[in-house]
């Protein structure tokens, strides 16, 4: 049998038990506040029999002494006798529920209204000063006193409803009774069957729990357990689950030792990896410094002697000028000196440049990885004021409209970032096209669900676009689009993405070419704010450049 089956039984047992007595204790308090509601109503029809019985003996003496003043101006006050009227209302509400007492109710209110036509003649004569017919009023009371039969109806009244109040004062102490008889033998019902209960329970399971208490302590100090308990209810079960446990555990500590064996073999490949990777690093800078510095050499060799057969071209254009030769032959020479070498020699000097550039730009990607950053917080928007500030003069022969909204602070190298700005915020411009008016615009974006620590900044035009097929190659080195409309080596784009990347962002972009291109890069948030402030608008007519 399992456990919570035997448990249930013994359960069961004193639960029908405690319901029982539950259910009687409930009908005894119901009985006892029942009661004691009724002795409680008892004294509240008591009192209001004594607020309607005291103004009336009260105004019967100031009648009396108004007749022995012989005062002339006496008056009940109509309010006196509403008000008796109303609590007699009231009494009769309260002893709805008792015929008799209601019938007695009626009379107290018939002796009062008699009275109260009594006083009102007496009050009459008093006034008319018939103070004769007064006092034979009053010689009358004596044999048929209205006053008299008045409080003789309301004492008969309290007589009965203090017969009530005693019945019912004893039925609620006997209530009372019953009640706490019903809670002590609840009581005591109660420790016994729990006692009883407890002692059923333990007698057969306490050897099992504690075999299974031992086996818990040997599981828990890896030791091997004992024996597997017979049974099968959930002590067995859990004991047979320990076990299980237990055997798992050694086939875990096996893995995990296979695993650190196998983790320490990863980790020393991964630092020899890493070693060779640092060499290689190494060694591509070497090479890259050293070809840099050996190109340079025959460049600027190339670039002397280009100057030098300039200076040849003008002797040589002088020494023709001075010859005898025809004219003929002279403009041919002139032409040849002019035209064709000095062309050549303008080839040659823009080659020898574009190949500094190239080396200058190679030296300027080399270094990005070996920059050691001083990260602080940015506040990215005095950055972009920067740079906009230095890049006026595009903007104006462009005739563009830069319009920058509110941005939060980023957490990184300000003098990097400011880079990274400047590339993005530069291409906008250079690329925008010239058959509409330019617009650049550059604000933050939502970060997806679930990534609270980096902000998400985007760099928007309405420029040239980029074709889809170069969208993949777009941050490669070298890698150059409308190389007609901008001059440039073709690297900017490949070091806002290791600038961004060294910060533990990302930076992509889309694009349709013809309708304009947004770039998106993400950076740490700040770990401390800067204090937010209310978005202004700030706008240069002759520049079109606006900062909300």
């Amino acid at each position: 049998m399992r456990l919570t089956t035997k448990g249930l039984l013994l359960i069961a047992i004193p639960a029908v038990f405690e319901l029982a007595l539950l259910s009687a204790l409930v009908k005894a308090q119901v009985d006892t506040t029942q009661e004691e509601r009724w002795a409680a109503h008892s004294e509240d029809v008591l009192r209001q029999t004594s607020a309607i019985l005291e103004p009336v003996l009260l105004e019967s003496v100031r009648l009396r002494g108004a007749v022995l003043s012989n005062k002339a101006d006496v008056t009940t006050p109509v309010a006196l006798w509403m008000d008796i009227d109303r609590r007699i209302d009231q009494l009769n509400d309260l002893v709805a529920d008792n015929p008799a007492q209601v019938e007695r109710t009626e009379q107290i209110r018939q002796s009062v209204q008699a009275y109260r036509q009594w006083s009102d003649r007496v009050q009459d004569l008093l006034r008319s000063g018939r103070r004769h017919d007064v006092v034979e009023r009053f010689s009358e009371l004596a044999s048929i006193d209205v006053l008299d039969r008045f409080r003789a109806q309301v004492a008969a009244f309290q007589n009965e409803e203090r017969l009530l109040d005693v019945q019912r004062s004893t039925e609620a102490e006997a209530a009372r009774e019953r009640q706490q008889v019903l809670v002590l033998v609840a009581g005591l019902g109660s420790l016994l069957f729990v006692a009883l209960a407890v002692w059923l329970f333990t007698r057969g399971v306490r050897g099992r729990l504690a075999l299974l208490s031992d086996n818990a302590g040997r599981l828990a100090s890896n030791e091997p357990l004992a024996p597997v308990d017979s049974g099968s209810d959930e002590v067995a079960r859990l004991d047979q689950t320990l076990h299980e446990t237990s055997r798992r555990l050694l086939e875990a500590e096996r893995i995990q030792a296979r695993f650190q064996s196998d983790l320490a073999r990863r980790a020393n490949e991964l630092a020899a990896i890493n070693e060779t990777l640092r060499q290689q690093t190494q060694e591509n800078e070497m090479f890259i410094y050293s070809v840099s510095h050996d190109l340079r050499a025959p460049l600027v060799n190339l670039q002397g002697f280009s100057k030098e057969l300039i200076h040849a071209c003008d002797d040589l254009r002088a020494a023709v000028r001075q010859s005898s030769l025809t004219p003929a032959r002279r403009q041919h020479i002139e032409r040849l000196v002019d035209e064709d070498i000095g062309e050549a020699l303008h080839y040659l000097q823009t080659a020898v440049l574009r190949a500094s550039h190239i080396i200058d730009a190679l030296l300027r990607l080399s270094r990005v990885g070996r920059v050691e950053y001083r990260r602080q917080q940015v506040r990215v928007r005095d950055i972009l004021q920067r740079v906009i500030d230095a890049m006026q003069v595009s903007i104006r022969s462009k005739r563009a409209r830069v319009v920058v909204h509110d941005l939060p602070s980023v957490w990184g190298d300000p003098t990097a970032l400011e880079q990274v700005f400047a590339n993005l915020v530069g291409n906008a411009i250079n690329y925008l096209d010239p058959a509409r008016e330019g617009r650049v615009e550059i604000g933050t974006t939502p970060s997806p669900p679930g990534v609270h620590s980096l902000r998400i900044f985007y760099v928007r035009d309405n420029g040239l676009g980029i074709p889809a097929v170069a969208i993949p190659r777009l941050f490669n080195a070298f890698q150059r689009l409308h190389g007609n409309v901008a001059t440039g080596e073709g690297i900017g784009l490949a070091l806002v993405r290791r600038v961004v990347e060294r910060h533990g962002g990302r930076v992509w972009a889309e694009s349709t070419e013809g309708a304009g291109t947004t770039f998106y890069l993400s950076l740490p948030e700040a770990e401390l704010r800067a204090p937010r402030k209310e978005p202004e608008l700030l706008t240069a007519a002759a520049s079109g450049f606006s900062v909300l």
